[in-house]
């Protein structure tokens, strides 16, 4: 009986799991922000997070900096702290309850408190954020993004891909030789390449036709990003439902 109820106490797996989990959704937070912090910037201008969320230079006064995307990048690593020292604190623990365990309240409630804060900031952020459509449209036009789009095209007429890919290598070649994108390209001039390439290859060409292709579960397409969005609501709603019974 003694050896059950001390068996019942000798871990603090629930308490890593949660910080394991904290964990994920720093990792994810902290992606995005590095993600917004680039697409904030004036080489890319791709979004304009919204004032309340940033604050200016001391000595620039035209840098504004996005400063809760960076303390929630920053933060991360913290939490990630959390973690390691509940593992760190349980390695080498016999298998009953040992004094050490009670150096697990810190870590877990700063993590707690660090992850809501930064939740907290995070969605009302997002929903503040304005993008620069035209400027993303037109960063789309650029660098041969729907190469792969063009090998696929081939592969799906019956080139092998091996040999698709390497005729839509020499058809960027060509394009760069001549400082053209590749929808600027004539079918004639395609077809230099390879006799599979026909007029409906332009569709092809296209950002939303690509994006829409990829319609596997979880892919790009945007019915699948839009099941994706009923399926988090639905979570989102379950889970307030148990938190307020």
């Amino acid at each position: 009986m003694a050896r059950n109820s001390l068996d019942a106490v000798s871990d603090r797996d629930f308490v890593i799991e949660t910080l394991s989990n904290f964990s994920m959704i720093m990792m994810h937070l902290s992606r995005l922000a590095e993600e917004w912090i680039l697409w904030s910037t004036q080489e890319f201008q791709f979004i304009r997070l919204p004032e309340g969320y940033c604050t200016g230079s001391s000595m620039m006064p035209q840098k504004v900096n996005p400063d809760v995307l960076e303390l929630i990048r920053g933060k991360t690593g913290r939490v990630y702290g959390s973690l390691t020292t509940l593992l760190t604190l349980m390695k080498g623990l016999p298998l009953a309850y040992n004094k050490d365990m009670q150096e697990d309240k810190e870590p877990l409630f700063d993590a707690v408190d660090t992850v809501l804060d930064c939740l907290r900031l995070a969605a009302p952020m997002i929903e503040k954020t304005r993008f620069n459509e035209a400027t993303m449209k037109k960063a789309l036009g650029e660098g041969f993004v729907l190469a792969t789009d063009l090998a696929d095209y081939l592969a799906m007429n019956g080139v092998p891909f091996r040999q698709a890919h390497r005729v839509v290598g020499e058809v960027v070649a060509y394009c760069q030789e001549k400082g053209i994108e590749l929808k600027d390209l004539k079918i004639d001039e395609l077809r230099r390449f390879d006799a599979h390439f026909q007029k409906d290859v332009f569709a092809w060409l296209d950002d939303r036709h690509s994006v829409d292709r990829r319609s596997s579960t979880g892919g790009t397409a945007r019915k699948q990003v839009r099941k994706e969005i009923e399926r988090a609501e639905k979570a989102l709603k379950a889970a307030e439902k148990i938190l307020k019974s």
